[in-house]
Parts: C-alpha cells; structure tokens; sequence
C-alpha cells in the first residue's frame, strides 16, 4: 500500500474524540478539532473531511486501541472506504520523549505524526465476522465467571476452616458457586452452537482438537486470534503475539540477561496453553519424553513447558494452514530429497 498524502490522529475518549490532520510530522494542517464519540459526531467527522477536500484514499486515519471506545468509530469509517489504522498505545508513547504538555490535542498530532513516520509498520484494521466477535464476547464473559468462581470458592474454602464459620454465609457461597458452574456451562453451550453453524470453522475447530492437548476453548480461541481461521500467521509471529517468545536482553559485554518470555499478552491464550503444556506432559508419551530429557539436561520445568507451548502453537498453525487433522509421529520429507531418491 503507498503511503497516502494526509495522516490523520484520532485521540479518542468515552464521550468525545479529537481530530489533528497532517502531511509533516509535528505540523497540523487541520484541526484539532473535537466530535462526540457517537453516530452524529461520526457523521460531523465525515463532513469535515468533505469539507476540507480530502478523498478517503487520499488519507490513512491512525488511534489507539482503546477497547470499546473506537469501535463504533472504526466501523463507521470502515463502510466509508476509509483506511483505519489502530496501534497499541505503548507502542505510540514509546515515539515520543515526554518533555511537553499532554493533552488530547496533543496526542492527536503525535498520533497523526505516528502514521507518518511508521506508516510501513501500521496495524490496518478490518472488522470481524459476526461470529468471531460473538465468540470472542462468550469467551471473555466466561472467563469473568470462571474467575469469579474461583474467588467464591476460595472463600468458601476459608471459611470452612474457621474455628467459627456462619451457616448463612456458607450457604450463600455454595448456591453462588452453583449458580456459577450452570452460567459457565450454559455459555459453553452457546459457543458450541455457535460453530455448528459455520460447517468450515466447525470443521477447522475438529482438526485443532485432533491435537494432543487442544479442546475447545483453545481452538475457540484460535478462531478469534485468527478472524475465524482467514488469518494465517506464522507460528513465530503467533508466539511473538502470545508472547511465548523468549526475548533477549544483551548489551556489550557488561548487560546479559537469560532470554525470558514477556509477562504480559493475551491473558486466556496464554492460560489456556499452559495447561495444555502441563496434560500433554504427563498424558503423552512423547512430550513426556521430551519433558524428561529436558529435566535431564537441567532446564528449568517453567523453560520445558514454555518450549511444549510453542511446539504446539507450530502444530496448531500448521493445521491452519494445511487444513489437515493432527497426524501424530508425522515425518516430512523436503521434495529435494524425493527428486534425489
């Protein structure tokens, strides 16, 4: 994609937006200008766009991923043939030094300067189909009541060691808990209806759990990392994004850290597959070989399991990208070899 001749900063906010358009970094040729973050503020954006002569091909429009707040907007601009950008907000701070005032204004020209001077490394947004994000929406609530139950039922288990524990409050945690566990089980029906509707991604989410270790959950959560299966990353990008990647930290001869995993990412995924690195080596023979050998060498259990993390990230992209089941103890063969034989 050639760079386009404007860029345009969104610094959006719950209640409003503002607006900086320029074509030289730290320079604003319009604006900041402030809308309301609604569906007539949006309507006011596309006018005042009109209004300055400005083509949406003419013009990349960049903001922060701020969850809910942009969403609406980014669809709006979207079915308005306009390039929308949206890029981490640690990773637009980390441009610019913080020496002068902090205001929205502000930030919406470094934002507009952010598309200028990385253009080449924007994150282009496109919407999701209907069920990735209905997907993605059941994830995350059960995954709020599955955390809420775990709170419940540690509280429960403390007061149950109390010298003196209130019937009311015990019977109270143990109805929640229950209520709980049917809402958690009602929602995971609800995902597996979902799928059952789209016979291609149902059939993507059976060949995910012909892998070792991978139940729904985890190949649900694939659908979403990856549009609904369109997305076909590489298995070191995925690992990069999960933050499974062990990263160094070396500076000259005085600066040497061992190579560590981020702690941060995508908080389920990175739940989900450390379990499934945990049952695949105890319960099969082969990464619990490799587990053994491993623990052998002297490498830590947290290293081992994070090593069986990435593996199985390799495999799922692999059955992505083939559209194959899992074919245990597989062997390749490079086609030169074939030709040699």
């Amino acid at each position: 994609m050639k760079q386009p001749s404007y860029s345009t900063g969104i610094d959006i906010a719950s209640d409003d937006f503002v607006v900086s358009i320029s074509t030289t970094p730290g320079i604003a040729l319009h604006g900041p200008k402030t809308f309301d973050n609604n569906r007539q503020g949006f309507k006011e954006l596309d006018a005042w766009f009109k209004q300055i002569k400005i083509k949406p091909k003419e013009m990349i429009i960049c903001m922060e991923a701020t969850g809910v707040y942009g969403e609406h907007l980014c669809y709006f601009l979207h079915s308005y043939n306009y390039t929308v950008a949206v890029d981490p907000p640690l990773k637009v701070k980390r441009a610019f030094k913080i020496d002068g005032h902090k205001t929205d204004p502000v930030d919406s020209l470094q934002i507009a300067e952010y598309a200028i001077r990385f253009f080449d490394e924007l994150n282009i947004w496109e919407p999701r189909e209907d069920i990735v994000e209905k997907m993605k929406a059941l994830i995350t609530t059960r995954e709020l009541l599955v955390n809420h139950k775990t709170a419940a039922t540690n509280s429960s288990s403390a007061l149950n060691r109390k010298a003196v524990r209130p019937t009311a409050a015990n019977r109270t945690l143990k109805s929640h808990i229950q209520t709980l566990t049917k809402k958690i089980k009602t929602l995971e029906k609800e995902m597996d209806k979902l799928i059952q509707k789209e016979p291609q991604m149902s059939q993507m989410v059976k060949n995910l759990k012909s892998l070792p270790g991978v139940q729904n959950l985890l190949a649900f959560n694939m659908l979403v990392i990856t549009n609904g299966f369109k997305t076909e990353k590489h298995y070191k990008e995925m690992n990069s994004y999960l933050k499974i990647a062990p990263v160094k930290h070396e500076s000259g001869t005085s600066v040497y850290k061992k190579p560590r995993t981020p702690k941060f990412g995508p908080s389920i995924m990175r739940k989900l597959l450390h379990l499934a690195a945990r049952s695949v080596v105890t319960h099969k023979s082969d990464f619990r070989k490799y587990y053994i050998r491993k623990q052998k060498e002297g490498k830590a259990n947290k290293l081992i399991l994070n090593n069986v993390e990435n593996k199985l990230v390799k495999i799922m992209c692999a059955v992505i990208r083939d559209h194959n089941s899992y074919i245990p103890n597989h062997i390749s063969i490079h086609p030169n070899l074939l030709n040699n034989a």
